[in-house]
């Protein structure tokens, strides 16, 4: 005897795993089944699969249960009013119920191998109809998917690969004035054919006057390819070659300058270059320069990059060249001159 004629007790326990009551329709038997496969179904709970895959198995059995018991009840009304002509509105509302396609999820994905399903035949629901053949009860169909466990299936789907950085060096005269840069990128792409072949292309790159060390430009798609994953994506960082005079701190360049004790005390004037091979001529007759002493000149450092018209200053940092050495007449003679 099938699952049908078991006893109203185990009858009324696939009703509570369901959750619904024994009035239910197998409209809302299908409902049921679909909500809590949805919920119990193993691949949405990793953390405790166990007990998922026991609620699977306990929600597939009642729903074969309580389905093939009511499609029992429904074919026997149906011989016993098969001489009342049937409406429309109920043959559609069995076709609906009858179709998979309740079972169906509008994004289907594979599930990975559960050691349960192994040995019993698979049924993948991707949300297309099930057809049926002509004169075959649309009850049947039903039976046959109720009977086999549902596998919700995903397509493999092409990953993109984390993202391949490279240095790109830059003078400070080049991120002072800007330049352009051409790089060649050698790389492996997947070929019409499926194989893997070189590729050689040259990109190019417009540095913007005030970029910083570790700006940041990215060539979507441009990094290798694999059979299975896109072109992965080529980031490009600026960085700062050492310059031989100046000294780069945010929008301001730096520059040391020597100067000897004898001038830096009675006075001079020196040449200071600009970025760029420029000069100027600044006098210090006035002023006594003495260790850490430091000179500002306005708007000959680096570019802003948000107003290229404004520029940082030019900081210079004057070094006081002491003597190492002093005779003792030297020594008389510096005395003389700071006590008076």
């Amino acid at each position: 005897m099938g699952e049908s004629t078991k006893s109203p007790m185990s009858a009324s326990k696939y009703y509570g795993i369901l959750g619904i009551s024994k009035s239910a329709s197998l409209r809302d038997i299908c409902k049921a089944y679909k909500h809590l496969v949805k919920k119990w179904h193993p691949d949405r709970n990793r953390s405790n699969q166990a007990e998922a895959v026991d609620k699977f198995r306990s929600i597939n059995e009642a729903y074969r249960v309580l389905s093939k018991k009511k499609r029992e009840e429904t074919e026997l009304l149906k011989s016993d009013a098969s001489k009342t002509p049937r409406k429309k509105d109920e043959e559609d509302d069995e076709l609906q119920i009858s179709s998979p396609t309740l079972l169906s999820r509008t994004t289907s994905r594979i599930s990975p191998t559960v050691d349960f399903y192994t040995s019993m035949p698979c049924f993948s629901v991707s949300g297309a109809s099930t057809p049926t053949t002509p004169g075959t009860p649309v009850s049947d169909n039903l039976s046959k998917i109720a009977s086999k466990p549902i596998i919700f299936s995903q397509s493999t789907s092409r990953r993109k690969p984390q993202p391949i950085e490279k240095k790109l060096e830059c003078t400070l005269e080049e991120l002072c004035n800007g330049c352009v840069k051409k790089v060649m990128i050698t790389r492996d792409v997947v070929a019409t054919t499926g194989l893997i072949v070189k590729e050689e292309e040259v990109v190019t790159i417009k540095v913007k006057p005030g970029w910083k060390r570790g700006t940041k430009i990215t060539f979507e798609g441009k990094g290798e390819e694999r059979a299975s994953t896109f072109g992965a994506d080529i980031i490009f960082s600026i960085d700062e070659k050492t310059h031989p005079l100046f000294k780069r701190e945010g929008d301001d360049l730096v520059l040391g300058v020597e100067v000897p004790l004898v001038q830096a005390l009675t006075g001079c004037t020196i040449i200071v270059p600009l970025l760029g091979g420029d000069q100027i001529t600044m006098s210090f007759d006035d002023e006594i320069i003495h260790p850490g002493y430091q000179k500002i000149i306005p708007g000959q450092g680096m570019p802003k990059p948000k107003d290229e018209a404004r520029r940082g200053d030019l900081v210079l940092q004057f070094l006081v060249e002491f003597p190492s050495h002093l005779s003792d007449e030297q020594r008389f003679e510096v005395v003389s001159i700071l006590e008076h």
